[in-house]
């Protein structure tokens, strides 16, 4: 696939011409986007952002790899933060913090977000849009199954689980499970799994930051945790690769699910009941932030200077207000979060309530340069677990000697 521009407006004389390289999804999220980027080339005569889709992650990867190794890279980039440490050994990005530091809008930036940010005392990128994971119920099942309390700790969602799953046709096979837990070695399986990890007390890498560290009581208690589930016979396993789809839980087939915000669209599209929770507790409640950074490339003064007037627009409470409430992402503005114009979107979608509240709990992945090499090893292990194939001792052992052997 090649770039697409989805600029619309013709070149405007002498303007410093800006490429925006991006992947946003599903497209009406691209159209909200563009015509963001319209308002700001018309409110900057000077300068002019070219908002181009590049593909899916999986796809850009490789050409932001590609157009930086032949000096053609883009001026601004929308990818996760796990790219960081990437771009930074290639010597590709600007480090910000001297703008961002004299910038007044860096005091409306949401606080959980700075750790994502900041790689080897810098400053690399700035937050574009943010989102983190709870737990999606059909309220009407809960109801059916007695259940009137929400689960708060992980012993209570086994329980529920277990409560939920049932036959409900007699023929002596389950066809309703209590829960629906993605399998699958790439990273989605992984974020999903993240939020267990940290909230058993594990951690992903060593006290410094820089290596992985996958075997500690942490990690195995939460992949013991969801083989639990499996051997509860409350869990239903998603494709391999396709966590992310919901029809299962659309259909009734399952009860719960663990997704985010981006959902919420399609959910109430469907008009199936559903509601919210937080993800329940191991030793401290804990939830995965994501969602994509902003990155300035090297170029020159004059360019990086326009480059980063966009990326203060983007952080604005203007810009984030209309983002929040065309995507359903959440705002990285602590304004725009408070705004009564995003307050009365909240009114007509309650559940972003538990994904506002819960964004202080949250917690983001390591940006160091080899996060895509811990990930596959990480994700390598959950999918051994889920399939029965190792213990989560063993899963995580294989996943540790891997990355040391490859020098993380």
């Amino acid at each position: 696939m090649g770039c697409q521009s989805l600029t619309g407006s013709s070149p405007k004389p002498g303007a410093i011409h800006l490429t925006f390289w991006q992947g946003v999804n599903p497209p009406p999220n691209r159209d909200v986007l563009q015509k963001l980027v319209d308002k700001f080339n018309r409110e900057h005569p000077n300068i002019e952002v070219e908002s181009l889709y590049v593909g899916q992650p999986e796809q850009q990867l490789p050409k932001i790899l590609a157009a930086v190794v032949g000096n053609a890279p883009p001026d601004l980039l929308w990818f996760n933060a796990t790219i960081t440490g990437q771009l930074v050994e290639l010597g590709a990005i600007r480090p910000l913090e001297d703008w961002l530091d004299a910038a007044p809008v860096k005091a409306e930036i949401m606080p959980a977000l700075f750790e994502s940010m900041q790689y080897q005392d810098h400053t690399w990128s700035v937050p574009f849009s943010t989102n983190n994971t709870a737990i999606f119920y059909r309220p009407s099942l809960f109801a059916a199954a007695g259940i009137e309390k929400l689960p708060e700790t992980w012993e209570e969602l086994r329980q529920t689980a277990r409560q939920l799953t049932k036959d409900t046709n007699g023929d002596g096979r389950i066809d309703r499970h209590g829960i629906f837990l993605p399998l699958g070695k790439g990273e989605f399986a992984v974020f999903i799994w993240l939020p267990f990890m940290w909230s058993g007390g594990g951690e992903l890498v060593s006290d410094d930051g820089q290596k992985p560290a996958l075997v500690n009581e942490g990690s195995i208690a939460a992949l013991q945790f969801w083989r639990d589930l499996l051997d509860d016979g409350s869990a239903k396993l998603s494709l391999p690769e396709r966590g992310f789809e919901t029809d299962d839980f659309l259909a009734g087939k399952a009860a719960m699910m663990v997704t985010g915000p981006w959902t919420l669209g399609q959910m109430q599209s469907t008009k199936v009941d559903f509601g919210v929770f937080p993800m329940p507790a191991g030793q401290q409640r804990a939830t995965a932030i994501g969602g994509e950074s902003l990155f300035v490339f090297n170029s020159t003064p004059e360019r990086e200077q326009a480059a980063m007037a966009f990326a203060e627009y983007v952080l604005s409470e203007e810009f984030q207000t209309e983002w929040a409430i065309g995507t359903g992402y959440l705002p990285v503005n602590l304004k725009a979060a408070k705004s009564e114009k995003y307050q009365k979107f909240i009114d007509s979608q309650p559940a972003l309530l538990v994904f506002l509240d819960q964004a202080q709990n949250g917690r983001t992945r390591p940006i160091f340069p080899g996060y895509s090499r811990l990930s596959d090893s990480l994700g390598r292990a959950i999918e051994s677990v889920l399939l029965g194939k190792s213990t989560p001792t063993q899963a995580l052992k294989t996943a540790q000697e891997r990355l040391d052997l490859i020098g993380n």
